[in-house]
């Protein structure tokens, strides 16, 4: 992946070097000129170079005579989704993303990335692992390999696909080694922190420890899935069903080979041939407004499940997402080689 500075370009610089740069940049041959703070000034293309020439401007001129000086550009943190969606819909291929104070601290692609969700991603990454020793044994279960990546690199990179940038990690057991693999999330164009559990939280009580959300919607997953679910699918029926919550749910089928009867007090008032039940198991994934985590009690073990008790008691509005794609828990040592095999084939 691209580092996002590579397209920006100093304001006072040389038209040859913008050259330089598009050569580089090749077919995302775009750069955005910023100020001596960071700040977006203007873009700047191949097409303006050609414009400028033809207008007298040579090489040796600067780029801020001939840019773009109303270019598109994205809010980090705007919850507008249609935005994007319309740029992207647009062929807008390549925008900055700048912050309150208008400096550019992201540039995105829509020929690399699906979409840009406005979404903290939590990723459960503490967990013992004990089902799957002796192999966690000297290595955390995140960092045991599917293919030629770690189990938790395939689910951060799928959240990365959809522009999701901004990242905690909660860690406990051998977090060190999952910390020293990750780092900072620099060379993924992303920012990751760590929150550290000195206790076991449950699966999700260790989010109580952060407190600094970039964004107004957070998504908590387990570090153990493989899944190729769209996330910008799930955050549209999670923002068009005005949920609190929503949960990522696992259709199961059971299959009755008998007939089944329905009776009343002992009279039989219908019955169905062969029945089949549809159930839905929970898929690990739960997407919600920042003002839920104000029902996760401070560094207290809590689980997901125990969240969603408490929401539905309180009123609020949980959802189910029904996922019919690829998803797979890699809990066991039969998962993970499932897992192995599976990676050779699915797309993601």
């Amino acid at each position: 992946m691209r580092v996002y500075k590579e397209h920006l370009i100093p304001c006072g610089s040389k038209v040859k070097q913008a050259l330089e740069m598009f050569n580089c940049l090749a077919q995302d041959a775009i750069l955005f000129v910023v100020d001596i703070e960071g700040k977006l000034m203007g873009a700047l293309t191949d097409g303006d170079v050609r414009r400028g020439l033809l207008k007298g401007y040579n090489i040796d001129s600067v780029v801020d005579s001939i840019i773009q000086k109303k270019p598109k550009y994205i809010v980090k943190g705007d919850n507008s989704l249609q935005k994007i969606i319309d740029y992207r819909e647009a062929n807008v291929r390549v925008l900055p993303v700048v912050d309150e104070n208008h400096r550019v601290v992201n540039v995105i692609n829509f020929r690399v990335l699906k979409s840009y969700l406005p979404i903290d991603a939590v990723i459960m990454a503490g967990g013992r692992g004990k089902r799957l020793q002796p192999l966690t044994d000297k290595v955390p279960k995140p960092l045991l390999k599917v293919g030629n990546k770690a189990i938790m690199e395939h689910n951060l990179d799928r959240l990365t696909l959809f522009g999701i940038d901004e990242f905690w990690i909660s860690v406990k057991y051998l977090g060190d080694q999952v910390e020293s693999y990750f780092g900072c999330g620099k060379e993924k164009n992303i920012n990751i922190k760590y929150v550290k559990e000195d206790k076991e939280l449950g699966t999700i009580g260790a989010v109580s420890k952060i407190e600094n959300f970039e964004h107004d919607y957070i998504l908590v997953t387990n570090s153990d899935l493989l899944t190729n679910i769209d996330y910008e699918k799930f955050f549209i029926e999670f923002l068009e069903q005005e949920a609190d919550l929503a949960v990522l749910t696992i259709p199961y089928q059971v299959n009755i080979p008998y007939a089944v009867l329905e009776t009343n007090n002992g009279i039989v008032t219908s019955f169905k041939e062969k029945p089949t039940y549809t159930y839905y198991s929970n898929g690990g994934i739960y997407l919600m407004k920042k003002e839920v985590l104000n029902h996760i009690p401070n560094n207290t073990f809590f689980n997901a499940t125990d969240l969603m008790e408490k929401l539905i008691k309180d009123n609020c509005k949980v959802l189910s997402y029904p996922f019919v794609g690829y998803w797979l828990d890699v809990g066991r040592h039969e998962d993970l080689e499932k897992a192995k095999m599976d990676i050779k084939h699915i797309k993601f």
